[in-house]
């Protein structure tokens, strides 16, 4: 395919460059190239599925199994948070008399120690809670991450819809123009046109391609877009992405707010975030008081029966520095639970402004979308149509006629821009509410489909 489009720009360059137009062989060849194509790419083209490249996207994408991972590790951490400190034992070797090591009587001994740290009630529950409201926290970003990583590649994905779809209407362009020129031409040879009118046509040919060279460059940037998240090679896209069929009628606003505001990965971490701080805080409020510690202690003197010892120990850390360091901890955990309650207001008010802009575009694609394609363009295909044939006897210029069939051209390259938008809007608030509204594998009645 790009083989074809650079054999009609080459042609179109050596007709310029020959005699600063293009002459009406080189037009004719120009329409036949692009019917070709057109031709071509519909028969041999594969089609692609924005569906399929969902379920590719969460074992493919690269930031998608970051996430995943980092999740897995923060959710490693929960069951520990919540278990008492290691015991602590020690072995001794009392009172032996040196160099030659032998217990001094009646003093010398062996002697084993077992030290036990037990928190005060409630605080190894506050770390777990607060552990647990992480790893929740943890796994709702990575969510959020997978929704992110299908926005974009919806965006890709529409942006190569929208290429192909408007490839395939400036080559039906350029044909229609070859045609016009070409009546032009009958015309100019009986007398009933100028030359003017065949020179204009021949322009306009010129201008149409070179569009299509710059649409075909933007499709491979589209595409590179497209396979780097589903962590492809660049090139390795091929196929005609086929448009999904939207649902008839949009959900209600009052809907996807309830739904994106309770849903949506971000505003769920947030909340997590705040459990995490706010049981965190209360950890720092309780690490005021000291921890208590309970040991045993065995002690055996060399010797016969009797000779066995036994100790019970309590103790208790004495918090000398409870201002600067458990006082100052509990302070920062203060804060950083406000600063959570913040964070989460703030989400949940950037939430509820993309769910009205992303509605707001929904609602806008789907009317233009309507109009252009039950009256705008019947319309324009109607007065173009005219136009030619009034050209024909002699009642408009050729200006007319043109300009016409240019307006037809640009209302269907509109058409299919409010379609990508369309689509767009739809993932936009399938990220935002965490649940899909379309059938990405179906496909539209009306999907034109372009061509590579």
């Amino acid at each position: 395919m790009h083989a074809i489009t650079r054999r009609i720009a080459r042609r179109v360059r050596t007709a310029l460059g020959a005699c600063g137009l293009i002459g009406g062989a080189s037009a004719a060849l120009v329409a036949g190239a692009a019917r070709a194509a057109a031709a071509q790419a519909s028969d041999t083209t594969p089609t692609l599925r924005l569906g399929d490249a969902y379920g590719e996207l969460a074992s493919r994408n690269p930031r998608v199994a970051a996430a995943k991972a980092l999740a897995a590790a923060t959710n490693a951490t929960v069951r520990s948070a919540s278990l008492p400190p290691d015991p602590q034992v020690q072995l001794g070797f009392m009172n032996y008399a040196l160099p030659d090591l032998r217990p001094m009587a009646p003093l010398g001994m062996m002697q084993l120690q077992i030290m036990q740290m037990i928190p005060l009630p409630g605080k190894l529950g506050l770390a777990g809670g607060a552990a647990r409201a992480r790893s929740d926290a943890a796994h709702d970003r990575a969510d959020g991450t997978y929704w992110t990583a299908r926005v974009g590649l919806a965006d890709a994905f529409y942006e190569l819809y929208r290429l192909d779809a408007q490839l395939g209407v400036a080559r039906r362009t350029i044909a229609l123009l070859g045609d016009i020129e070409q009546t032009a031409q009958a015309m100019y040879r009986v007398g009933q046109a100028s030359q003017p009118d065949v020179l204009r046509a021949q322009v306009e040919i010129a201008r149409m391609t070179e569009d299509t060279l710059r649409m075909v460059a933007m499709r491979s940037g589209a595409a590179a877009r497209f396979n780097a998240q589903l962590d492809r090679t660049a090139d390795s896209t091929r196929g005609t992405p086929v448009l999904p069929a939207f649902p008839d009628t949009a959900p209600s606003l009052d809907s996807l707010l309830a739904l994106a505001t309770r849903d949506r990965p971000v505003v769920q971490a947030g909340r997590a975030d705040v459990t995490a701080a706010e049981r965190q805080r209360d950890l720092a409020a309780r690490d005021m008081w000291p921890n208590i510690a309970v040991g045993v202690q065995l002690g055996r003197r060399p010797g016969g029966v009797g000779n066995l010892m036994g100790s019970l120990m309590v103790g208790a850390s004495i918090p000398v520095f409870m201002n600067a360091r458990q006082g100052g901890a509990r302070d920062a955990a203060a804060a950083i639970a406000e600063m959570s309650r913040a964070d989460l207001r703030a989400t949940e008010a950037e939430t509820r402004a993309s769910v009205f802009t992303a509605y707001a575009d929904l609602l806008r694609a789907r009317r233009l979308t309507a109009l252009y394609r039950n009256t705008v363009l019947p319309q324009a295909e109607a007065t173009a149509a005219s136009a030619l044939a009034s050209y024909r006897v002699g009642h408009v210029d050729f200006m007319t006629v043109l300009d016409d069939r240019m307006t037809v051209n640009t209302y269907e390259q509109d058409l299919h821009q409010l379609e990508s938008d369309e689509g767009n809007a739809w993932a936009q608030l399938e990220a935002l509410v965490a649940r899909n509204l379309i059938n990405a594998n179906s496909r539209a009645a009306h999907a034109s489909g372009g061509s590579q």
